[in-house]
């Protein structure tokens, strides 16, 4: 009889492995081609995700010109409401 860590340790393997599994299929990788073509579908993963870091990056930014001084108002009235 497995014991519950033996058993809770396939689970999360089983789920990280369907993930993966189903990240790998979003980048149309089969395990054939990921056998085959291991250093290429590194280099097309790696472009993949520079190229998303790349598009949203502006949005970030964009974002970030609203929430950041919206969170400094927010904590600075926080620090003055602990200090009394």
């Amino acid at each position: 009889m497995m014991s519950n860590t033996a058993v809770s340790t396939i689970i999360k393997i089983v789920i990280f492995s369907l993930l993966v599994g189903l990240a790998l299929a979003f980048f149309d990788i089969s395990p054939r081609s990921l056998v085959e073509n291991l250093g290429e579908t590194v280099v097309d993963i790696y472009e993949v995700v520079l190229s998303f870091l790349k598009w949203s990056l502006k949005y970030v930014l964009l974002g970030a010109v609203v929430v950041v001084p919206i969170w400094l108002v927010f904590f600075l009235i926080g620090l003055t409401k602990k200090k009394k």
